[in-house]
C-alpha cells in the first residue's frame, strides 16, 4: 500500500516578496472538497501566502477557470482541487484524463499549478487523501504550487538577453573601435 512506504516531503519555500495564489476548488464531493481545502489552506498560511477561492461545478471546469483566471488577474500560483471517484461508465476516465491533461498543458505554459483532483476508486479512498489531519493532498497540492512559484522567481531574475539589446562598450558599429574608419 503507498500509504505506507516513506517519501520525501520538500522544506517549504521561503519568499522575500507577497505570494497571491487562486484556489479553484469544485465541492462535488463537499466533504471531501472541504477537506482539501482545509489541507490547503493551512500550508499557504504557513507560507504568508494570500489566497482566492473561486468553486467550479466540477473537474472539467477547474482548468478553464485557472486559464481565464491568467488571462484577467494577477495570481502567482493556482491550487486545483476536487475529486473524481470511479462510477459505472467511462466518464471517470475523461474527467479524469482531460481535468489533468488540461492542467498539465497550462503548467506547461508557465503557469505555477498544484494539482489537488483526486481521482479514485472509491469514497474511502476519498476520505483518506482529504483528511487534513492525515495524507491531505490539499496540501500537497498548495505546497506544489509554492515551489513552482519560487522556481519561477528564481529563474525570472536571470536574463539570457534575448532580442536586441541597446548599445553598450561590447558593441562595435561600423569602424575601429577607436572611431577613426567610419563606415
Amino acid at each position: 500500500m503507498a500509504s505506507s512506504l516513506e517519501h520525501t516531503v520538500l522544506d517549504r519555500p521561503v519568499f522575500d516578496k507577497p505570494v497571491k495564489i487562486l484556489i479553484v476548488v469544485s465541492p462535488y464531493y463537499s466533504d471531501i472538497a472541504a477537506g482539501l481545502l482545509a489541507g490547503a489552506k493551512t500550508e499557504l498560511e504557513a507560507a504568508d501566502a494570500t489566497y482566492e477561492i473561486v468553486e467550479m461545478p466540477g473537474a472539467l471546469e477547474i482548468p478553464t477557470a485557472i486559464g481565464i483566471s491568467d488571462r484577467r488577474s494577477n495570481f502567482d500560483g493556482y491550487v486545483a482541487l476536487g475529486c473524481v471517484i470511479r462510477g459505472e461508465t467511462t466518464h471517470y476516465e475523461t474527467v479524469c484524463n482531460d481535468s489533468s491533461r488540461a492542467l498539465q498543458l497550462l503548467g506547461l505554459q508557465g503557469l505555477c499549478i498544484g494539482n489537488g483532483i483526486l481521482t479514485v476508486e472509491n469514497k474511502e479512498q476519498a476520505d483518506v487523501r482529504a483528511d487534513p489531519a492525515g495524507q491531505n493532498k490539499g496540501g500537497g497540492a498548495a505546497a506544489a504550487a509554492l515551489h513552482l512559484i519560487a522556481l519561477a522567481r528564481k529563474w525570472a531574475q536571470a536574463s539570457k538577453g534575448i532580442g536586441f539589446k541597446p548599445r553598450g562598450e561590447d558593441t562595435l558599429m561600423a569602424g575601429d573601435a577607436d572611431g577613426k574608419n567610419i563606415a
